[in-house]
């Protein structure tokens, strides 16, 4: 059984809690529209949320922001 996480874990990797759990769920639908389903198709540890959980630990996992994104398309349009 996995190591369960503190909040604390994740405060170096986001700015928000928020921001988080809306990264993770959508890195965690990813990776469960690829994994088979089916009775015992996979373990808990095998769980799309914990693998998302897990990259976000690695540094496998991240985000840019809205603004952000408008500051690198400004750079690029002269």
């Amino acid at each position: 059984m996995p190591a369960p996480y503190c909040v604390d874990d994740f405060k170096e990797k986001f700015d928000s809690l928020y921001r988080l759990v809306i990264v993770g769920a959508a890195r965690a639908n990813q990776l469960s529209k690829n994994e088979p389903h089916g009775f015992g198709a996979s373990l808990r540890a095998d769980k799309p949320t914990v693998k998302a959980l897990e990259e976000v630990l690695v540094d496998k996992l991240s985000y840019t922001t809205a603004d952000e994104e408008d500051e690198h398309y400004m750079e690029y349009d002269d």
